[in-house]
Order: C-alpha cells, then sequence, then structure tokens
C-alpha cells in the first residue's frame, strides 16, 4: 500500500531527528573523548641538519575530572620531544591547577615555552553558540568573568625552566642549535604587543648565529601572523581555533573564532598563502594550528574534528 505524502515527511523528520540525536551522541560522549596524536613534517631547517621533534599542545580546557585527558597528556612525554611548545587556554576551572601541574609534569623537565590564551585568564562563562557564527564572536557580552590563577600557572612554568614567549623574545639551545623564539600575548582579548625586530632582547641581532626562529601565539589573528610573517619567522605555531570544533565532512570548519579564514582552521599551512612544501615557497611562512585537546564546558561536543595534540617533526628544507 502506498504511503501517503503526509506520512512520507513525517517519516523522514523523524529520520532526520535520530540522525541528529545520533550525531550529538557520538559528538558529546565519544568524539570529544577520541584524543589522537596528529604527527606532521615541516621542511624548513637548514641544509644538513638533523630532525627536531616539536611536540605542540593547545586547548586542552582542563576541567578537574578530567583525568582521562591528564594521563593522555602526560603519556605523550613518550615520544621524546625535544621542544614542547604550549599555545595556551589550558584550564577551564580554578580547581584545575593541580590536575594541570600533573598532566604538564613530565614536559616541564624538558625544554619548552609557551603563551597564553583567553581561559588561561578569566574562566569560560555559558555563552549562546550562535554567536560564534557573527564576524567577531567577542561582541555582545557583557557577562562577568572569574579570573583564574593565571600566575601562579607562569610562575609554575617558568619555574620549571620553561620560557615565557608573553610579547617578548627568547632563545633556547637544543640538541646543539640556537632557536630564536618570539611571541604575544592572547590576541583574542586585544593583549598581543608583538616584540620590535633587531632590538637588544633579538637573539639573531647577537654574535653567535641562529638556526630558526619560531613564533608562538595562541590565537591566530590575521595582524598577529602578518608581524611574524614581516619579522622573518620560519614556523608559526597557533591554537585557540578548536578546529572549528564542529565541522561538516568533505567540507571542513565552519568558523574559527578569529578572523583567519577556515581553511587554515587547523593543520599546516602557509601564510599569507597555501604552502604545501618548501619548494617555490619563498613567500610563504609555514603556520601551524592545533584543533586542540578540550572544549568549552558549556559546549562539550566535537564533531568531525577529533581533539588533538601534534609532533611536528621539522627536517631540512
Amino acid at each position: 500500500m502506498t504511503s501517503s505524502p503526509t506520512a512520507r515527511a513525517a517519516a523522514a523528520a523523524g529520520g532526520l531527528a535520530l540522525a541528529g540525536l545520533g550525531a550529538l551522541a557520538w559528538a558529546s560522549l565519544v568524539e570529544v573523548r577520541w584524543y589522537t596524536l596528529r604527527e606532521v613534517t615541516v621542511p624548513v631547517l637548514p641544509a644538513g641538519q638533523p630532525d627536531l621533534r616539536i611536540l605542540h599542545l593547545s586547548d586542552l580546557h582542563l576541567m578537574p575530572d578530567q583525568h582521562r585527558k591528564v594521563d593522555w597528556v602526560r603519556d605523550l612525554a613518550s615520544l621524546n620531544p625535544h621542544l614542547v611548545i604550549d599555545t595556551g587556554d589550558n584550564w577551564s576551572h580554578r580547581e584545575s591547577m593541580g590536575p594541570l601541574l600533573r598532566a604538564l609534569e613530565p614536559h616541564l623537565a624538558g625544554p619548552g615555552a609557551f603563551v597564553l590564551g583567553s581561559n588561561d585568564y578569566i574562566a569560560p562563562v555559558p555563552k549562546n553558540p550562535a554567536r560564534y557564527l557573527l564576524p567577531d564572536a567577542r561582541r555582545g557580552t557583557h557577562a562577568q568573568h572569574r579570573e583564574l590563577p593565571w600566575r601562579e600557572l607562569v610562575s609554575r612554568m617558568t619555574s620549571a625552566g620553561w620560557v615565557d614567549l608573553t610579547n617578548r623574545r627568547d632563545v633556547v639551545e637544543i640538541d646543539g642549535r640556537r632557536i630564536a623564539l618570539v611571541g604575544t600575548d592572547d590576541a583574542h582579548l586585544d593583549r598581543d604587543d608583538y616584540p620590535a625586530a633587531g632590538g637588544p632582547d633579538d637573539p639573531r641581532t647577537g654574535s653567535e648565529p641562529v638556526d630558526l626562529q619560531l613564533g608562538v601565539t595562541h590565537a591566530p589573528y590575521r595582524r598577529v601572523l602578518q608581524a611574524m610573517h614581516d619579522d622573518g619567522v620560519d614556523l608559526m605555531i597557533a591554537g585557540h581555533t578548536h578546529g572549528g570544533q564542529l565541522a561538516v565532512p568533505l567540507y571542513g570548519a565552519l568558523v574559527t573564532n578569529c578572523d583567519l579564514d577556515t581553511s587554515r582552521a587547523k593543520g599546516l599551512s602557509g601564510w599569507p598563502g597555501p604552502r604545501p612544501d618548501r619548494t617555490g615557497g619563498a613567500d610563504s611562512t609555514w603556520l601551524h594550528v592545533s584543533a586542540g585537546l578540550g572544549t568549552s564546558p558549556y559546549a562539550p561536543v566535537r564533531f568531525a574534528c577529533r581533539p588533538e595534540a601534534t609532533l611536528l617533526t621539522l627536517t631540512a628544507a
């Protein structure tokens, strides 16, 4: 017997509703905890140099009860990276200091550098998710944010020997190489103030040459990326975007929560243009954006965008 158009429409609507519920269950119960390590090769070192491994951590947004995430991050130390770069938004709750330090403990024993993100300074608050579709998702919010103990976090990291790159330059010596570092504070909060080149704190002006310069920032706003590109940075490293967090299969991210285009929401690309390899790319700077490991506690979902950390293997160009 042939069903009526009304019955067919009702069946289709029911099917869409079930599919939507299934996708929501997957995004909130499975994928948001389905951590993955992504491995990326960047041909950026001077010719003849051995590989250099950088572990990129970002956007943990750690809550006190996320013990599995803590253990997963600790286990990444078994990769034995030469350097750890942390691009911020480490926590989302005042009681997360202990779990966060436990997660970072094996990494703090080795060389590292960091910048802070907006949610290192202030705890997240409930927001209308539709705001992220606006040209600037920061507008129109008047919520009373609660400050997190970020000064103590900075003290813990620097006391362990990690380099604070908040609007400053520095240098680290790793595996017989000098690596110049430059970083900014969080551009999402308009705290960025790019340090001038050529001054006494610029390692490139000293008598000893540098082998590589890395640029580190939390939110990859175009103004920061352009400043790093103009400064001659070899590789820029950022987070903040969550890879879009909710992506469309075969299409990708819908938003980046900054003015970066969605084609660069995560992964390796070039600035100001695409750069799949070094050949012919002298006018483009390598850019790596991490999709990060967490979410806001008020939007604990991911779809087609697994939470991640990245092992960057830098090779000779």
